[in-house]
């Protein structure tokens, strides 16, 4: 599936990941957590292959997005990706099913008819039927994080990453939006990372919680080994406390 090989990268002399290594188990959703810049979505591009580690790999399905020498090979190897982004990334100027469409388009040879069934398909499956024709600046911040689902998933890729799924939104919206995750995730069975620094949400819906700190993954294990770590660091970033091991920048 997707295996990450002992990663480092820096920026300048800044070091923001320093010897990563980790397995993504299949059918799973992992969550990777830690303060803000810690690098968690330096890791995401670098599983995208849109960043280049000085050190290490990236393999997807057997295949390194790394050493990969050209863009085209990149996109090959990424077919089995779905990203669903922080803000959902809809393009503003193309409908809701124009949107979920958009990849089919651009990347298969499937005719009219074909894409419309898929697209038919996801619109029903999560109620965006009815917003079909519109415009993502005229339906709610929880449809468009649906639509950017519905994208994500048009082209069913075995791995879907999500990119801070609440950051932004209210306590409502953002319990939606993992409701979302949730139900997808059951009737998909698609393996996941889970990008955030919000607790406790992810808590219910990953299956293993991974914490970078200091370029490093500092704790790794389930929700329930997480929640009842004894490590300072830990139980200071489930508080949000200022004070502790974890210097605010």
């Amino acid at each position: 599936m997707i295996s990450i090989q002992n990663i480092h990268k820096r920026f300048g002399s800044q070091v923001v990941l320093n010897g990563i290594s980790l397995d993504l188990e299949p059918g799973k959703i992992t969550t990777v957590v830690g303060p803000s810049g810690v690098g968690k979505s330096v890791l995401l591009k670098l599983i995208l292959g849109i960043l280049s580690p000085e050190e290490g790999d990236v393999l997807i399905d057997g295949r390194s997005i790394t050493k990969a020498r050209s863009e085209p090979e990149r996109n090959d190897i990424r077919a089995n990706l779905g990203v669903l982004f922080q803000s959902a990334a809809l393009f503003d100027s193309l409908s809701v099913y124009d949107n979920i469409a958009f990849p089919l388009r651009e990347r298969t040879n499937l005719n009219r008819l074909d894409i419309h069934d898929k697209v038919s398909f996801l619109l029903n499956s999560l109620s965006l039927s009815q917003y079909h024709k519109k415009l993502p600046q005229e339906i709610s911040l929880g449809m468009r994080k649906r639509v950017g689902m519905a994208r994500a998933l048009i082209m069913e890729p075995e791995v879907i990453l999500i990119d801070e799924p609440n950051t932004g939104l209210d306590p409502i919206v953002g319990q939606e939006v993992y409701d979302l995750i949730k139900y997808c995730h059951k009737e998909w069975g698609f393996t996941a990372v889970v990008i955030s620094h919000e607790l406790p949400e992810v808590f219910q819906v990953t299956d293993k919680m991974i914490m970078l700190l200091k370029g490093r993954i500092h704790l790794e294990g389930t929700p329930h080994d997480f929640i009842n770590s004894t490590d300072p660091a830990v139980q200071q970033f489930i508080q949000g406390k200022l004070d502790g091991p974890i210097s605010i920048q």
